[in-house]
Parts: C-alpha cells; sequence; structure tokens
C-alpha cells in the first residue's frame, strides 16, 4: 500500500507562485509514474501533469503548459508542482496520484491517491 500526502497549498494573488509537494511512503515510489490532478468546485477532475518513474518522460495539460513544472525525487520520495503564474482558474484541490502504467493523463489508471491540498488565487 502507498500513502500519498500532500502540501503545500494556499492562498495567493494572480501572478504569484507556489510548489506543491507530495510525499509517499509505505511501499516502491520509484518505480510509479506519478501525476497531479486538480478538482475546481462544480467542475470534474482534471488532469495537470504527469512524470514518469525516472523523471524522464513529462507530460502536461495545455492549460498549465509553460507555467507549471513538475519534477520528482527518488530519494526522497517526493513528487513536486511548481506552479507559476498562477490564474483565478488554477483555483482547485490539488492531488497526487500514483500510477504502475506508463505516464498517462487517465485518472482510471492511478491506483493511489493523496488527499489533496487547496489552493485558491484570488484576481
Amino acid at each position: 500500500q502507498l500513502q500519498l500526502v500532500e502540501s503545500g497549498g494556499g492562498l495567493v494573488q494572480s501572478g504569484e507562485s507556489l510548489r506543491l509537494s507530495c510525499a509517499a511512503s509505505g511501499r516502491t515510489f520509484s518505480s510509479l509514474a506519478m501525476g497531479w490532478f486538480r478538482q475546481a468546485p462544480g467542475k470534474e477532475r482534471e488532469f495537470v501533469a504527469v512524470i514518469s518513474w525516472s523523471g524522464g518522460s513529462l507530460l502536461y495539460a495545455d492549460s498549465v503548459k509553460g507555467r507549471f513544472t513538475i519534477s520528482r525525487d527518488n530519494a526522497k520520495n517526493t513528487v513536486y508542482l511548481q506552479m507559476n503564474t498562477l490564474k483565478p482558474e488554477d483555483t482547485a484541490v490539488y492531488s497526487c496520484a500514483a500510477s504502475s502504467y506508463s505516464y498517462n493523463r487517465d485518472p482510471r489508471r492511478y491506483a493511489y491517491w493523496g488527499k489533496g491540498t487547496q489552493v485558491i488565487v484570488s484576481s
């Protein structure tokens, strides 16, 4: 079993930055693809970014490409999401998830999920 705990959310103004962290424990982290998803009030969960187990392959949603960067430190069992130039439409609960499949954007292929961290971007 893998436990995922997110941190780093908060309230920021438009244009500012935040870095989210997701700490993993309980099983082998380095063999899993890690993704970030978000869900805004009244909306469906949305893919944000994913990184392969080695960190060599990345995939981003078009809405965050060029502003967000996903990275991982397998020695620390942690994955990060650096979010720059935040916009009000980025407001959501951000969750990390782990997949034993190749890096992908389909939430159905992620078996492990954190509880999420709230990000609020004011205009």
